[in-house]
């Protein structure tokens, strides 16, 4: 088995070049990577999700943030270490191809290929439902326009794409910072209003189905009736997979290695930066929203929606615009997801045709001479994103889509798994780097992670709407799992 050569993983001085490798031009800079990074934190679950966080474990969901932080930070060194050994790769799945074998690497590249589809085409989706929810309070019907605003948003982000990389680069700066802005902005009215402490009346949130009691801004909002579980120790446990899912996508950052200049001076900077992201914008972001709004003032909906806190917390501010202002900021994540989306998947398809057979395959395997991009994998990943709007429209398929999403949610665990196992062969192997982008106590953290992962998909069996897509993991995991491990039977590990 031979695991050295002149391939990809052999070609450290390429590492810096002004080129990946392949054709594709390496136009992202540090401060690109830097916000890409961030972006990839901060996902819309933040801004709408973050309710029925706190509603099901109370103060103590800090708590979980900063341990699932730790363990996807754990993630990230693993994945930053074979990164930086490799900086020409389009994707870490190629490592799993390489240490575990062409049949788990198979089986990891086309699933999570399909994973960020499906994610795709449920974050286009959740598009054309802000718009139509928001813009309906004012009494305009947006339902018939629907499908036109999702086209219109898919289409404008294939095109950045597709212009060229430092253009998706620019576009993903400029959507942090506006996330990024709000977050700051309502950490610090939470810090003015504690200071000067702040009382605000009784009013109805935009969203919500009754009127949110009078109150005031203070430190006792959190410590009132303090417990690590005021629920029960199964909705403490519960609450990990939710913020896992939170952080999901997390590992983006390590897909723009390939185009960004310098990538070994400016990965290892996005990766150790990541715990203070969260603690600043996760934390710090949640911490502010409890000392405005009581704990246990988050309460679902009769339909067991929430109300975004952000717009409870500049609501009671006194800044009536706020569910304007927070819908813009929503439109504005999911745009970034997408854009992200489009990005990864046709890298990775990109990467995965790289390794076919067939004519249509090696024609997704070409740069475009313009832009320096994969445009055909691209154009194709969008092209399946936009079948969302157009199957809705088919009778009973929105609860099938909806299980099939959260499938790919679960699936994606197996995925960081096979990566921490790729990565500990890698530590043994003839290819490591001594003096590259350690994982510190790799045997030791890396084996906490791949528990936490475990214990994270065994806790999916446990609540009556995650058990199916458990299930139907599981299956994929046997079913599309044991195809390609046995139509790579035989197949060395080396993929040069």
């Amino acid at each position: 088995m031979n695991r050295t050569g002149n391939g990809p993983l052999a070609q450290q001085n390429q590492g810096d070049s002004a080129s990946a490798g392949d054709g594709m031009e390496r136009g992202l800079s540090n401060r690109h990577v830097q916000f890409i990074a961030i972006g990839g934190t901060i996902g819309t679950g933040l801004f709408l999700g973050s309710g029925k966080s706190i509603a099901l474990t109370g103060p103590s969901i800090i708590l979980v943030y900063i341990g699932v932080g730790l363990i996807m930070y754990l993630l990230m060194r693993a994945i930053g270490e074979l990164m930086y050994r490799s900086p020409v790769q389009h994707t870490f799945i190629a490592f799993i191809s390489r240490y575990l074998g062409q049949g788990w690497g198979s089986f990891a590249g086309w699933s999570y290929w399909i994973v960020l589809i499906l994610i795709g085409m449920s974050e286009l989706t959740a598009v054309g439902t802000y718009f139509v929810t928001f813009f309906g309070t004012f009494g305009i019907d947006l339902s018939a326009w629907r499908g036109l605003i999702e086209l219109c948003f898919l289409t404008a982000m294939v095109c950045i794409n597709l212009i060229a990389v430092r253009v998706f680069g620019e576009t993903e700066f400029w959507f942090s910072m506006i996330k990024i802005t709000l977050i700051l902005a309502m950490i610090v009215t939470a810090v003015v209003m504690v200071i000067t402490g702040f009382h605000y009346p009784a009013v109805h949130m935009p969203g919500q189905d009754r009127i949110s009691p009078a109150g005031h801004a203070g430190l006792d909002n959190i410590t009132s009736g303090l417990s690590l579980a005021p629920n029960g120790w199964m909705a403490f446990f519960m609450s990990f997979q939710m913020v896992f899912f939170a952080y999901e996508m997390i590992e983006f950052v390590g897909v723009t290695v390939s185009e960004t200049q310098n990538p070994r001076k400016v990965l290892p900077k996005a990766i150790n930066q990541i715990i203070l992201r969260v603690l600043i914008f996760y934390v710090g972001a949640l911490v502010a929203i409890m000392l405005i709004v009581p704990w246990r003032s988050f309460r679902p909906n009769a339909d067991g929606s929430f109300t975004s806190p952000f717009v409870m917390v500049f609501r009671y501010a006194g800044v009536d615009w706020a569910a304007a202002l927070v819908f813009f900021v929503v439109i504005t994540a999911a745009s970034s997801s997408l854009n992200s989306l489009l990005y990864s998947a046709g890298r990775n398809l990109f990467q995965l045709a790289a390794a076919g057979h067939s004519p249509v395959m090696r024609s997704l395997h070409t740069i475009s001479r313009r832009g320096k991009v994969p445009a055909r994998a691209i154009i194709l990943s969008g092209v399946l994103i936009l079948l969302s709007p157009v199957l809705h429209m088919l009778p009973g398929f929105e609860n099938t889509f909806v299980l099939f999403t959260s499938c790919s949610s679960a699936v994606i665990i197996f995925i960081y798994i096979l990566t921490l196992l790729a990565h500990r062969y890698y530590r043994t192997s003839p290819d490591f780097m001594p003096d590259g982008f350690i994982m510190p106590a790799y045997r030791v953290t890396g084996a906490v992670a791949i528990v936490f992962f475990v214990l994270i998909y065994l806790s999916l069996f446990l609540a009556p709407d995650t058990r199916y897509p458990a299930i139907l993991g599981l299956v994929w995991l046997l079913v599309f799992g044991g195809i390609c491990l046995w139509k790579h039977k035989g197949e060395p590990l080396s993929v040069d």
